[in-house]
């Protein structure tokens, strides 16, 4: 007995790196339109669960053994090889969909959202308040400006002066104030 025979692979294990040693590539070649094959059965079919897709790689499978393409040995090591790649896929999925439901949590996303929208608002009065002054300032005029026809009133005692026409302000007649806000 050789003492390298406790550790022999699997007799589809073996096949399937045999076959990847005798051509570089065509293994892989072979593997991707199997996986094609076995995806297609799938789709095809009515019932979409882990049972139909056994039969799915089972029968792609036997297409290729039967077309010469692959032995049956091979095609077992290719159908584990998929039985891997979708547990992988499976697991990953698994992962992602926890993540998504831990971030995308209605609490998280209302905190979130009042956050952003308290930004936005803080932001919009901020601007607000800047427009405010800006159109205040707008809004007063200085004794020996010319201005059109209007209702002024003194920004010190209140008096109200009326200009019929375009006119140099004068001073207030109260309070001798420089300082006005106009109204039309």
């Amino acid at each position: 007995m050789n003492p390298n025979d406790s550790e022999r692979k699997p007799d589809s294990e073996a096949a399937g790196n045999a076959a990847a040693e005798e051509e570089p590539g065509r293994f892989e070649v072979l593997y991707d339109r199997f996986a094609e094959r076995a995806r297609e059965l799938f789709e095809a079919g009515q019932e979409k669960s882990r049972g139909a897709m056994e039969k799915a790689m089972e029968g792609a499978r036997e297409q290729f053994s039967a077309a010469g393409e692959f032995s049956a040995e091979q095609g077992e090591a290719f159908k584990k090889f998929m039985r891997r790649d979708l547990e992988q896929t499976a697991e990953e999925m698994r992962v992602l969909g926890q993540e998504a439901k831990e971030r995308l949590h209605p609490a998280r996303l209302g905190a979130g959202a009042l956050s952003s929208m308290a930004r936005l608002l803080e932001a919009t009065g901020s601007a607000l308040q800047s427009l405010s002054r800006k159109a205040e300032d707008a809004l007063h005029f200085h004794t020996g400006e010319i201005t059109t026809a209007g209702t002024l009133t003194c920004a010190g005692c209140g008096q109200i002066v009326q200009l019929k026409r375009t006119a140099r302000i004068p001073p207030c007649p109260n309070c001798h104030g420089t300082v006005f806000r106009k109204g039309y």
